[in-house]
């Protein structure tokens, strides 16, 4: 047996927690859980930050904060975790390979882990050429597997990527992955969950899912594999504000299949309201976005293999508190972060 292997296996020098994160406890337990999303500002005013953290930290058990989405500058996902968990929402901080090398990845989690937070989404990072810096230098010294091993071995090995020894231990983080179901070569996309796994992750969070067929046949793929018993995946679902955005994530964005009675489910939610009347339409195609999420997350709980939900209201926070509320998902189990 390896070195590697010898140190991952020794339960007494290991903690009982892998993070002591309310997330982890909330999977470990068996609760069905709820995470969310809050973006963060394209300035400094956290007041958009506080408000936002009002509006969903009753209703997840943790939300994740996004690293500059879709290669657009905004206040730093570290630094807007921070003031979530010091207004009592747990954050699961986003870190990209796309902008910081091995050396300030490991700077930036261990300075997020002595403000206390626990949870870390390892991704690949949107393309800067879809933001407002095109012409930025991306670094991608790692990629997303190697991300992966590299807080694994910082956590349960106490040292750096380098080999040498942490002094003290290691960031103790839960280690979340991303899964795109529906990514091409969809035959392919258990296999790369399978890869996640080796290499550390704890929890999944996947893309948004429409189409729940696929996301059933992906699903008995990952049991066929026994993922579901090495990692805690939690299925991806949004509310649809409109047709329009409806077409638009079918079409435009990679590994989102919105299946075409989705799309006229909404469209006729507007049907019989005048179309120069934009605030009704507007209510009347939310309001359906809604009830069809709900029922998305009723039916993934059915699902073998699925832990949880990932509320995915973009720019739209406000929905997850009904969203949570009519799937019978509310309270939430409050289990609180140790250490």
């Amino acid at each position: 047996m390896t070195a590697h292997a010898n140190a991952l296996e020794n339960t007494e020098a290991a903690p009982m927690w892998k993070s002591g994160s309310n997330l982890e406890k909330i999977l470990a337990e068996g609760h069905f859980a709820v995470t969310g999303e809050l973006g963060p500002p394209k300035s400094m005013n956290t007041k958009l930050v506080h408000n936002k953290i009002d509006m969903i930290k009753d209703f997840v058990d943790a939300a994740n904060v996004t690293d500059n989405q879709t290669g657009i500058v905004r206040l730093s996902s570290i630094g807007t975790g921070i003031l979530m968990e010091q207004e009592g929402l747990e954050a699961v901080i986003q870190m990209t390979c796309r902008d910081r090398n091995r050396l300030a990845i490991q700077s930036d989690l261990m300075g997020a882990s002595v403000h206390g937070i626990r949870n870390v989404l390892c991704l690949s990072g949107d393309h800067q050429s879809f933001g407002n810096h095109r012409g930025a230098k991306n670094v991608h010294d790692v990629d997303s597997m190697q991300l992966i091993r590299m807080v694994q071995e910082m956590r349960d090995l106490n040292k750096f990527q380098g080999g040498e020894e942490i002094k003290g231990g290691g960031p103790r983080l839960f280690i979340g992955t991303a899964a795109s179901p529906f990514s091409s070569p969809i035959e392919m996309r258990p296999l790369r969950l399978a890869k996640k796994v080796a290499a550390g992750a704890d929890f999944a969070q996947s893309q948004m899912i429409f189409d729940m067929k696929l996301f059933k046949e992906y699903m008995k793929r990952v049991v066929d594999l026994g993922l579901h018993e090495k990692i805690s995946f939690l299925a991806g679902v949004g509310p649809l504000k409109s047709p329009v955005m409806a077409r638009f994530l079918h079409e435009q964005i990679p590994g989102i299949v919105v299946p075409e009675d989705c799309i006229e489910r909404i469209e006729d939610a507007g049907k019989g309201i005048d179309s120069d009347d934009k605030k009704a339409l507007q209510e009347a195609y939310r309001a359906e976005g809604i009830k069809l999420c709900i029922e998305q997350i009723q039916e993934v709980q059915e699902i073998e293999g699925v832990a949880g939900v990932h509320i995915m209201a973009i720019q739209w926070e406000a929905a997850i508190e009904p969203i949570v509320r009519g799937a019978g998902l509310y309270p939430r189990p409050n289990l609180g972060p140790t250490g």
